[in-house]
């Protein structure tokens, strides 16, 4: 098994709020990753006294242990009890029920010999490559079917859309949005590769069109994880000087993890 990873900041002058990992049982077969994608909070607060990566941090690490150390449990089931170990650890000093506690998208894929198990929770992405070179997006499609209207502001947003139904689903401090997420299995003989991206990775495809998802990890394949982000900061910065349609920020954090299996 071979892994690369690369995570950036959007500003170099702020923390990152992506966390990525990838864990390995000591007994050799199989292994788990997990990516989170921090939610930018507003200026207007959060309603708790810790930072965003102070939450990607935590609810990363919860993860990346329950993954590797409980294989055989469901992974609504381990996301859930990483949420509750997280929300345990702030309780007492924070108020969980704002809108914007700190929250993230996640994806987590675990594999063994006989599958690979996977869990995605809003717009970060995974892919998975077929032996035969076949690209299967695995993807949580709702926070980017709904209007643009409906988006129009954060208080628009918290109040009719955000951990709602009709709406989209984060993992903040409920442990019931597990349940939520878009999951799934597939055969381990059909996988001979993963992807995971948060969204200002995948902004080559989704935002850029520079091509589809098998053309994207093509590019990583041949190029590396890095390259993937240093070709989204260049169509960002043509962007912003006017060359290419833009929206949304003009640098986010951008996560890549390749894991060939």
């Amino acid at each position: 098994m071979r892994t690369e990873l690369v995570s950036e900041p959007g500003d170099p002058d702020r923390p990152n709020e992506d966390f990525a990992s990838v864990g390995l049982p000591a007994s050799g077969q199989g292994g788990a990753l997990v990516v989170l994608d921090g939610v930018t909070p507003p200026r207007t607060g959060t309603g708790c006294l810790h930072s965003v990566p102070w939450f990607t941090a935590r609810l990363g690490g919860a993860l990346t242990e329950l993954t590797v150390s409980l294989p055989d449990v469901p992974l609504t089931e381990v996301l859930a009890e990483a949420i509750s170990r997280t929300a345990r650890g702030h309780a007492d000093n924070c108020d969980l029920s704002h809108p914007r506690t700190p929250q993230a998208t996640v994806v987590l894929a675990r594999w063994s010999l006989a599958s690979v198990d996977w869990l995605v929770l809003s717009d970060s992405v995974l892919l998975a490559e077929s032996p035969a070179g076949e690209v299967i997006p695995l993807l949580d499609e709702r926070l980017s079917l709904l209007p643009r209207s409906a988006l129009a502001t954060d208080a628009l947003v918290d109040a009719t859309l955000r951990n709602k139904e009709g709406g989209f689903f984060t993992a903040a401090a409920d442990p019931s949005v597990a349940a939520r997420a878009v999951t799934g299995s597939l055969p381990r003989g059909q996988v001979r590769a993963l992807l995971a991206l948060t969204d200002g990775a995948a902004r080559w495809v989704e935002r850029f069109g520079q091509g589809d998802w098998s053309d994207c990890l093509a590019l990583v394949r041949k190029e590396g994880t890095q390259a993937l982000v240093d070709r989204v900061r260049e169509l960002e910065r043509a962007a912003a000087e006017g060359t290419a349609a833009g929206r949304g920020k003009r640098h986010d954090d951008a996560t890549a993890v390749h894991v060939e299996l």
